[in-house]
C-alpha cells in the first residue's frame, strides 16, 4: 500500500498560514500543524515522525517551518537536520511567512531583468528598502550571498536595521552597508550609486516617489514587492514587468514577482511531494530553484 506523503507544519505562532496550508493540500499532502512551536521542541518532534516510518518511506514525510522570524525558521530547521540521522531522513522546507519563496523569486527577477540590460548582479550595487521586515531582509541575504554589494534601508531610525546587518554579517559572513531612507535626502543618497533597488517595505505604502527614481542615473532595475495600493515605487503598476522608469531602468510590479513566488512555491512543494529522497530547503536551495524557473520563462 502506498503511504501517504505527510506534511508537518511546525511554527511558532498561534495559527497555521492558510496560505501555506492550501498550497500544501493542493499539492496532494495531508497535512498536520503544531502551533506555538519553540525552539527546543523541534528535534523531538523531528524523530516523532521520522521513527514512524520504515527508511523506504522517510522522504514521504515532510516537516514545514513556518513562522514570522527568518533567522528562527533556519535555526529551527537545522535544529531538525541535526536531529536526523542516516537511515532516519524526512525532508525539510522552510518558508516562514512565504519570506523564503518571495525573497527568491523577487531577486531572481531582478536578477533576469539586470542581465538583460548587459549587467550582473556579482558586483552590483543593490539597495533594498524595507530591510527591517523579514521579506526585506532575507532580500539582502541572498543578493549579498550572490555577489552584490548590499545595502539594507531602514526607515524610521530604530536600532532594528543595523542590527539586523550586524547579525547577518556574523551568521552568513557577508559585509552589509546600513542606509536611513526616513528622508527624502536619505533615500536619494541611498540611490545615487545603486545598479538595482529592491523594496519590501509594508504594503500600501509608497517608499519610492518618481522624482526620487529619476535623481538615480545609475539604476538599471526597480522591483517592488507591494501589491497594497499605493505602490512602493510610485509609477510601478503591480503587474508591470520590465516597463521603462526612472532615467532608464526597469520596473517589475508586485504581482509580477508574486506570480513567480506562487510557482516557485508550487515547484517546491511537487518536488518534496513527488521525490524518493530526501530534500533540506531553505532560502538558498529556494533561490537556487527560482533562478531555475526564472531562466526558463
Amino acid at each position: 500500500m502506498e503511504k501517504q506523503r505527510i506534511l508537518h507544519f511546525l511554527t511558532p505562532l498561534r495559527n497555521l498560514s492558510p496560505f501555506d496550508v492550501n498550497m500544501a493540500v493542493d499539492t496532494g499532502f495531508a497535512v498536520a500543524g503544531y502551533t506555538d512551536i519553540e525552539l527546543k521542541d523541534v528535534a523531538g518532534l523531528t524523530q516523532d515522525a521520522m521513527f514512524s516510518r520504515v527508511p523506504d518511506d522517510a522522504a514521504k514525510t515532510v516537516l514545514f517551518i513556518g513562522g514570522r522570524d527568518a533567522m528562527m525558521a533556519l535555526d529551527m530547521a537545522g535544529a531538525a537536520r541535526k536531529a536526523m540521522f542516516l537511515p532516519f531522513q524526512v525532508s525539510v522546507f522552510a518558508d516562514p511567512s512565504g519570506a523564503f519563496t518571495t525573497a527568491a523569486a523577487m531577486v531572481a527577477v531582478a536578477e533576469k531583468k539586470l542581465s538583460e540590460t548587459g549587467g550582473r548582479l556579482q558586483g552590483a550595487k543593490v539597495v533594498v528598502f524595507g530591510a527591517k521586515g523579514v521579506v526585506g531582509g532575507v532580500v539582502g541575504v541572498i543578493a549579498a550571498e550572490a555577489g552584490a554589494e548590499v545595502t539594507l534601508v531602514g526607515y524610521d531610525k530604530t536600532p532594528v536595521v543595523p542590527q539586523k546587518a550586524e547579525e547577518f554579517e556574523k551568521r552568513f559572513g557577508k559585509r552589509f552597508k546600513v542606509a536611513d531612507g526616513s528622508t527624502e535626502a536619505g533615500r536619494r543618497a541611498a540611490l545615487a550609486e545603486a545598479d538595482v533597488a529592491l523594496v519590501a517595505a509594508r504594503a500600501g505604502v509608497q517608499v519610492l516617489s518618481a522624482e526620487e527614481l529619476k535623481s538615480a542615473r545609475r539604476l538599471k532595475v526597480v522591483a517592488d514587492a507591494n501589491a497594497v495600493p499605493p505602490a512602493g515605487v510610485e509609477g510601478l503598476a503591480a503587474k508591470a514587468d520590465g516597463v521603462a522608469i526612472g532615467q532608464a531602468a526597469i520596473g517589475v510590479g508586485a504581482l509580477a514577482i508574486g506570480n513567480v513566488k506562487f510557482r516557485l512555491q508550487r515547484k517546491l512543494l511537487r518536488r518534496l511531494h513527488e521525490g524518493n529522497k530526501a530534500e533540506f530547503i531553505d532560502f538558498r536551495e529556494t533561490f537556487a530553484a527560482a533562478r531555475e524557473l526564472v531562466a526558463g520563462t
